[in-house]
């Protein structure tokens, strides 16, 4: 299975499968995985720009609402899912974060993380992780 330890520990549970994931997500993910994306390193403004706004956010929780939507945490999944990958690739997640937040040419001066809005956008990232990983190109 594709999860590793470390999205388990972004998203806040450890599936046992792909299908028990894809049914979390469907169900929504609790608000504490923000918490968690934050822990490890990503801005406020970055989970905002990535999964929620604010406004939303506090919006919801202002009604008593601790889940995200399906579309929310399977956005955090994708983000975790890149985290991870790029935490691995570079050894260190301070230098995972730089590489992520850092334009590139390759992206028309875009960095990988404003990419990750999508789920085009992240395969991409990933693509560029799995090629780098192997020496393709850094």
């Amino acid at each position: 299975m594709a999860t590793n330890l470390n999205i388990a520990e972004l998203i806040g549970f450890a599936p046992k499968s792909d299908f028990e994931l894809a049914e979390e997500v469907e169900k929504g993910l609790s608000t504490e995985t923000l918490k968690r994306l934050r822990d490890r390193g990503l801005t406020f403004t970055e989970i905002a720009g990535l999964i929620a706004s604010p406004r939303t956010l506090k919006h919801r929780k202002s009604k008593g609402v601790d889940r995200l939507t399906h579309d929310e945490a399977d956005r955090v999944v994708r983000v975790a899912r890149i985290l991870s990958l790029a935490g691995e690739t570079f050894g260190d997640p301070q230098k995972a974060l730089g590489w992520l937040r850092t334009p590139d040419d390759r992206l028309n001066n875009r960095s990988a993380l404003s990419l990750l809005q999508t789920e085009s956008g992240g395969r991409l990232v990933e693509e560029m992780l799995w090629q780098i990983r192997e020496g393709i190109f850094s």
